[in-house]
């Protein structure tokens, strides 16, 4: 193993203590929660100092193949030469100026080019703002009270209309949360029923268009993406994206998707381009600047302009109003990255490493035994891994422990965020990582965890308690 994927012998105690100051200064240690201590085994590092490409670095300048992309923000390559050259131009244009800058015109018309269902847009700094936006945009035009979102998405926004909907409801207004209705992907009757319960009175339904569950079933074409997406699929009709989309607008309701992991890596015009369907809001951020902050709600004009002030005589919708929301060096990253993803077709490169990736995870997993025990699951631009038990259960303690041995061997890997840096030397980096790590697994399997990790175990972020 070479010297700089080593952790320091020393790291123990300077983590502990670091975590001790994070938590000290931060509610949660971290500004994402996905980002905290029970996201991660104990040996993870709590403070990154740098990245570049695929790789992180910790404070004791140890090196890390990172699979995090923070949070999947990163789909070209931490600190590209070229986004943040685009950004410094912007810096020493001044930030931020007193009117719209150029370059928010610019970024606003280069989205509205791109993204086929945007013909206005409102940028922002981050996803809950342009998910929040995009609801009121809905509730503005149809006068209506509801919004339909799936269980099995774990995150819309922080805002009080979602997250009293999920199991972390302190310090929410339940009259917020009782606005959002629940059904389940992939089960248009759950969602019709909402509907007939209340008829007149639902403004929106808002979903993802995939995770690592498609809106395609067991559909095989499936295999052929993205080649030959779903788009030209003689299924294509009826896949849930469809089914939803029809059942919201013949209750008179917005259809509302939600692109913020999608957007710009299952293809440059979203994974809605790819799906063969058209919301009439779109929300994007993370992977679109590269990793600059910057989101973005979407859409058809007629009801973007909800929020327009050159419309004489219209009732005013205060829709999005942030003194960072056109901030330039983010605006310019975003141009920048929009570029080098079309002119090197970069979503098609990410497809491919997952691919690789996908089967190379499948070939080391059978050759120790663990193909029941080490699985994957959905697309191979957006795949999850499973960890299972030895009931053949899944497990977060064996997840917990999987995460600390590629950790020990110099990859990070808490979930599957893939960029264009991630090339051949990564994949067998990553292959020959989990090999190891997988040894450990399966000895863990026969004699017990508690003689391979601490009691500690990766626990869910959407949880009552701590």
């Amino acid at each position: 193993m070479p010297d700089d994927l080593k952790i320091a012998s020393n790291s123990a105690a300077d983590f502990a203590a670091l975590r001790l100051r994070l938590h000290k200064a931060i509610p949660g240690g971290a500004h994402t929660y996905s980002r905290g201590d029970d996201q991660f085994p104990t040996n993870a590092p709590p403070v990154l100092a740098r990245g570049k490409g695929a790789y992180v670095w910790d404070t004791h300048g140890t090196r890390y193949l990172d699979y995090g992309m923070a949070l999947r923000a990163i789909s070209i390559g931490y600190a590209d030469d070229r986004v943040n050259a685009a950004a410094i131009r912007q810096i020493e244009n001044g930030v931020n100026l007193t009117r719209a800058s150029e370059i928010e015109l610019q970024a606003a018309e280069l989205i509205c080019d791109t993204v086929p269902c945007a013909e206005m847009v409102k940028f922002a700094k981050n996803g809950s703002n342009a998910t929040s936006a995009a609801v009121k945009i809905a509730r503005a035009y149809t006068g209506r009270r509801y919004v339909c979102v799936p269980r099995q998405h774990p995150f819309f926004s922080f805002d009080d209309w979602f997250i009293g909907s999920t199991a972390v409801k302190r310090g929410t207004l339940p009259d917020h949360a009782e606005s959002t209705l629940l059904f389940d992907y992939n089960d248009v009757a759950s969602l019709q029923a909402h509907f007939d319960a209340y008829p007149g009175q639902i403004a929106a339904v808002m979903l993802e268009p995939a995770t690592h569950i498609t809106p395609c079933g067991t559909c095989p074409m499936q295999a052929d993406w993205p080649a030959t997406p779903c788009s030209a699929c003689p299924n294509n009709k009826s896949n849930f994206l469809h089914q939803a989309k029809a059942v919201a607008h013949a209750g008179g309701a917005l259809f509302i998707l939600d692109e913020m992991i999608t957007g710009f890596r299952w293809h440059l015009k979203g994974a809605s381009y790819l799906f063969g369907i058209e919301p009439d809001i779109a929300t994007f951020g993370k992977a679109m600047a590269n990793g600059f902050a910057l989101a973005a709600v979407v859409g058809k004009r007629e009801y973007m302009q909800v929020g327009a002030t050159d419309q004489p005589g219209m009732e005013r919708t205060f829709l999005l109003s942030t003194t960072h929301g056109g901030e330039m060096p983010a605006l310019g990253a975003f141009v920048e990255a929009t570029r080098i993803n079309a002119e090197e077709e970069v979503p098609l490169g990410l497809w491919a490493y997952g691919r690789k990736l996908r089967a190379g995870f499948a070939q080391v997993a059978a050759a120790r035994g663990l193909q029941d025990h080490f699985v994957t699951e959905g697309p191979e631009i957006l795949m999850n891994y499973v960890t299972r038990d030895r009931d053949g259960q899944p497990s977060l303690a064996m997840r917990t422990l999987l995460s600390q041995e590629m950790i020990a061997r110099g990859v990070m890997m808490p979930w599957l965020g893939t960029c264009q840096a991630h090339g051949e030397t990564e994949l067998q980096m990553t292959l020959e990582a989990l090999d190891g790590a997988l040894k450990v697994y399966a000895a863990a399997l026969d004699e017990g965890l508690d003689r391979y990790k601490d009691d500690h175990v990766i626990k869910p972020v959407f949880r009552t308690h701590n």
